[in-house]
């Protein structure tokens, strides 16, 4: 079995309404240091080892599933293996 996470985010040519919210309140508290912030998600999925290589199932399911191609990207890690 193997675990991997795999990370979804905004393209860099789509805006990010909740990460420039977000920035917008960091500011807010005085930290101005912070330059931008850029919001996505992961998801942790445990595959069986089966006929196909993890990395199939991996970009399978993202294409298929998890991923909106219009607007976002994916990379993944492999966090576990057993």
């Amino acid at each position: 079995m193997t675990t991997v996470r795999i990370y979804v985010t905004y393209k860099q040519s789509v805006f990010d309404p909740q990460g420039e919210a977000i920035t917008n309140s960091i500011h807010s508290l005085g930290h101005s240091e912070v330059k931008g912030v850029k919001v996505g998600k992961f998801f942790d999925v445990t595959i069986e080892e089966g006929t196909k290589p993890v990395e199939e199932t991996v970009k399978e399911i993202s294409e298929e599933l998890l991923v909106n191609f219009n607007m976002e990207t994916y990379s993944y890690k492999v966090l576990e293996e057993k």
